[in-house]
């Protein structure tokens, strides 16, 4: 019995083992002729390019493809150019989007001049940008994550960050959020969903799209993840890396390039060829993509609202391109006046400036109040003279804490140099300013 026992197992097992080489045979047929040597109607079916055959050879050439086009809502003159693409967003809408531009306007002309002053160390502007930071901000919801790259001041702003905390933030004190561990203008908030700004380029690319798979996986997902840069970033390795993860795992990240014509000091006709960021996503990466002009406040929330719908209902990503003028120097690094016009400036400073054409479109409202405007202008000077004042005579903090933060535990090689430090410190109390640090 026991010898018929094993045979009868040995048979089975042969038989199972017979039926799955069939179907692993089968499934690899059927995979193989998905490929035919014979394509229908003349179209070639490789696996990595679906593409009709041609039989007279052609070099492709930039100029043979039309440019994305630019979508706007507003001309300059502040007037609808088709009233089927207006927000309709309210009166208080509206003048939220118009101080929140003149906040950050107003807090970036005195913080600069404190930099100039020597009392902060570095600083950066949104001079000609703030349409496109209240404009996309304005169509998120609190839930949707930021990963910002340096020149977002203004989705701060619009989602509640104070006065306080950005100038606490430059000064680098006891109540800076970052603890002071990070240069002026790296901006974070846990609570505001904005994810700590780095200084190293495009870092926080591949960072936001890995954020954006995981939210993918969460059952139920109503949240997205914006990732902003500028079109020098995208010259950067983690660029590359950041959409081609963004499109071949289908992630729900709005990947929005600032394309303000300047990366420090290299004009945008010198850091790329080719149709700007946007020429990128469709055929580059095939990735959905929209351009705006950045200086119109009413097209970037538009076309924003409608991006942030599809990354959700699709789950794929998005090239939003921006394009803006930027106003400022780079940084306070930067000269900008040494490869560009002063005359070229002052145009997009004025009649083509975001904070002019919404101001045009608010007087065509009769929502428009100069006297009200030059009223909120000087009591956010006021605050933020004020607020300079308290921030700079804080503690910086507790020198221990540059050791603190990143680690649960603290490993053995920083506790090693804590220790040192500690001792060195003691031994030379007089060459530092220890009463200006938390104790």
């Amino acid at each position: 019995m026991s010898f018929l026992r094993k045979s009868v197992k040995l048979l089975n097992a042969a038989a199972g083992r017979q039926q799955n080489l069939k179907a692993i045979v089968g499934s690899t047929l059927r995979h193989q002729r998905t490929y035919s040597s014979e394509p229908p109607n003349d179209y070639a079916n490789f696996p990595g390019a679906k593409a009709p055959f041609v039989s007279k050879l052609k070099l492709n050439m930039p100029e043979d493809y039309a440019p994305i086009p630019i979508y706007r809502v507003m001309d300059r003159d502040g007037f609808i150019a088709d009233e089927t693409q207006d927000p309709q967003l309210g009166r208080e809408v509206v003048e939220k989007m118009f101080r929140d531009m003149l906040l950050l306007n107003t807090m970036d002309k005195i913080l600069y001049e404190s930099q100039r002053q020597g009392r902060i160390s570095f600083y950066m502007t949104n001079f000609g940008e703030e349409a496109s930071h209240i404009g996309s901000a304005a169509a998120l919801e609190m839930r949707d994550l930021i990963y910002g790259q340096y020149r977002e001041a203004g989705v701060l702003v619009w989602r509640g960050f104070r006065i306080d905390q950005f100038i606490d933030q430059c000064y680098g004190n006891v109540d800076d959020l970052g603890r002071g561990k990070q240069m002026p203008v790296h901006y974070g908030s846990r609570e505001l969903n904005f994810v700590t700004i780095s200084s190293p380029l495009s870092t926080q690319m591949p960072q936001a799209v890995g954020a954006a798979y995981a939210m993918k996986m969460r059952p139920n997902n109503d949240a997205c993840v914006v990732c902003y840069f500028g079109e020098g970033a995208a010259s950067e390795g983690d660029a590359h890396a950041a959409f081609n993860f963004a499109a071949t795992l289908s992630c729900p990240v709005i990947l929005f390039c600032r394309n303000n014509g300047f990366a420090i000091s290299t004009p945008s006709h010198e850091q790329y060829r080719g149709d700007g960021i946007a020429g990128r996503g469709p055929m580059g990466y095939g990735i959905a993509t929209i351009r705006v002009d950045g200086t119109d406040v009413f097209a970037v929330y538009n076309a924003m609202k409608e991006a942030r719908e599809y990354v959700l209902r699709e789950n794929k990503p998005v090239v939003f391109e921006a394009l803006a003028y930027r106003v400022g120097h780079h940084s306070t690094s930067d000269d900008s006046t040494a490869y560009r016009s002063t005359e070229e400036i002052e145009v997009w400073n004025s009649v083509e400036h975001p904070i002019s054409k919404l101001k045009r479109y608010m007087v065509h409202k009769g929502w428009f109040d100069e006297a009200e405007e030059t009223a909120y202008i000087k009591e956010v000077r006021k605050k933020v003279l004020k607020q300079i004042a308290v921030s700079e005579k804080k503690l910086k903090p507790n020198w221990k804490e540059m050791f603190e933060g990143v680690y649960a535990e603290m490993p053995e090689h920083l506790v090693e140099q804590q220790r040192e430090l500690q001792e060195h410190i003691e031994a030379h109390k007089d060459s530092y300013p220890l009463k200006d640090f938390k104790q």
